[in-house]
């Protein structure tokens, strides 16, 4: 049982291990050779569609507040997403982002465990909504990949059936019960003000339909500011099977074993799209990495600097 905090600690250096093997199978001579082809036009086009994407996103996540009764602005909250999303961009499986629940704590007062499940389920929800377009993208790969679409079929079902389960609060209070004999005595009190306030004005089904559908209209923004890169390297791929295939290689990212998916994200795209466009794989490094930069990087590095400008105003206030 002692390995398993050992090995946990290596976890993120299979994605940068991945990384730098997928680098040396490639021509490092031809990455930055596809890097300085690219017009920067094609990137300046890119860039402010991450407007849009932010402002729509966060407007499925405050939905989701209001049938929680969390109460904060709409631009209040779209600061804390940023805050949550520069910490989500340094942290294997994207996991920071959880370093809202502090924010919306201080901001509203509202319990820890109710925090958690709105952050859990708005993460839950927009996932979601790729998990979707990646069932759309596999049955156009249906001939090379005939167990793809089960795959993910069955994946899908499994989050509904998860969450239908656990939406009957004596279901999951029941399963808190049960996992709480493993926790020591001196903890269980703080266990137990966590848990006992999950499903604290926990939202309706019905009401995640709408946060649902935004998150498919967030994705499409993601991939069509990937898709530029594309067209500024003038790959033979077209627009609605990078759409739907690109999600692939974007869900390899959530795995928990790199920084922000990194390593695995490139990995997947390259062995993807080689296989079934024959693009170079140097080139489709350079759309999934720099793709990564202009989505993830830039919008973490917004939060950065809202992270920033948030702490010197709680000092100001305090002083």
């Amino acid at each position: 049982m002692k390995i398993f905090p050992r090995i946990k600690k290596f976890l993120p250096l299979i994605g940068i291990v991945l990384l730098f093997y997928t680098i040396y199978t490639l021509d490092i001579s031809k990455i930055v050779e596809a890097f300085l082809s690219i017009p920067i036009i094609f990137i300046l086009i890119a860039i402010p569609l991450t407007i849009p994407r932010v402002i729509i996103r966060n407007s499925a996540w405050f939905l989701i507040q209001r049938e929680q009764k969390i109460r904060i602005s709409f631009w209040r909250s779209l600061k804390i997403f940023l805050i949550g999303y520069f910490y989500g961009s340094i942290t294997p499986g994207y996991l920071g982002q959880l370093m809202r629940i502090l924010y919306l704590k201080e901001d509203t007062g509202e319990p820890y465990g109710k925090l958690f499940v709105n952050s859990f389920i708005e993460a839950t929800v927009h996932t979601f909504s790729l998990y979707l377009m990646m069932f759309i993208g596999s049955l156009l790969v249906i001939d090379v990949f005939p167990m793809l679409p089960m795959i993910i079929l069955s994946w899908i079902l499994f989050i509904l059936l998860f969450v239908l389960y656990f939406i009957k609060p004596e279901r999951g209070e029941n399963l808190f019960t049960l996992l709480s004999r493993g926790i020591p005595e001196r903890l269980k009190v703080h266990s137990y003000r966590f848990t006992s306030t999950f499903y604290k004005d926990f939202p309706r089904l019905r009401k995640l339909l709408l946060p649902l559908l935004l998150g498919l209209f967030t994705w499409i923004i993601i991939f069509t500011q990937e898709y530029f890169i594309v067209l500024a390297l003038k790959l033979p791929i077209p627009y609605h099977y990078f759409l739907l295939l690109f999600p692939v290689a974007n869900a390899a990212g959530f795995i928990p074993i790199s920084f922000a998916g990194l390593g695995t994200r490139e990995f997947t795209a390259v062995m993807l799209f080689s296989t079934f466009f024959g693009i170079p794989g140097e080139k489709i490094f350079v759309v999934s990495l720099l793709g990564f930069i202009i989505t993830d990087i830039l919008t973490g590095f917004i939060g950065f600097i809202c992270s920033i400008l948030d702490s010197n105003r709680k000092k100001m206030v305090s002083s």
